[in-house]
């Protein structure tokens, strides 16, 4: 059987199809036997697309056989009139807002920051994702990251898709009508990434 992408394993699973195992070289065993044996993600995970002036927040329905559903999705808006310290705490109060009014979360997913323009910007960034983490941990809840290339590859299947391919993809996905918001749009899909790609138990 041809290798298949995470999305396209993710697809497969749904439609009750069979999923390639993926050994080892030269090994296959009881760890090929377990990942051949792992079951589609279930549950509800908010993806989070950190920023200081607007971060998304997307809380993504997967469950096995059905297609993935968009439950709620904001913008964290903050004006650059404010200070830094109280951009942080909306960021941190909103996060932990949207988790506390959306009952079931199982994970949260944030996009991770790999190319910035200098060293401040990576400062300012990194304080957003700090408070939108700590929102997260303190209802200890896990979180996990990921990089955007493979947030791109694990959504669309091609890591040099441009920001409105990997929209209209994720609105394919969700089965979602009408346009969303970047930020909020880029929350969705770090959330579909980490279902795609998720490899702990059922």
């Amino acid at each position: 059987m041809a290798r298949m992408t995470p999305r396209q394993m993710w697809t497969a699973k749904l439609e009750g199809r069979p999923v390639p195992s993926r050994p080892t070289a030269g090994k296959v065993g009881s760890a090929a036997v377990g990942a051949a044996l792992k079951r589609p993600f279930d549950g509800l995970v908010l993806g989070i697309d950190p920023s200081l002036r607007g971060t998304g927040l997307a809380l993504v329905e997967f469950r096995p056989g059905r297609q993935p559903v968009l439950l709620r999705c904001r913008t964290v808006r903050v004006p650059a009139s404010r200070a830094m310290a109280v951009a942080l705490a909306e960021i941190h109060r909103g996060v932990a807002d949207f988790i506390d009014t959306s009952e079931g979360v199982r994970h949260v997913a944030l996009e991770q920051t790999i190319y910035v323009q200098n060293f401040q910007t990576a400062q300012i960034l990194g304080a957003a994702r700090g408070a939108a983490i700590a929102a997260a941990a303190l209802r200890e809840l896990p979180v996990f990251e990921y990089a955007p290339l493979r947030v791109k590859l694990a959504v669309s299947g091609s890591g040099r898709a441009s920001k409105e391919q990997l929209g209209r993809t994720i609105r394919a996905m969700l089965g979602h009508g009408s346009t969303l918001p970047l930020d909020e749009s880029d929350a969705a899909g770090v959330a579909l990434c980490h279902a795609f790609t998720w490899q702990g138990t059922p």
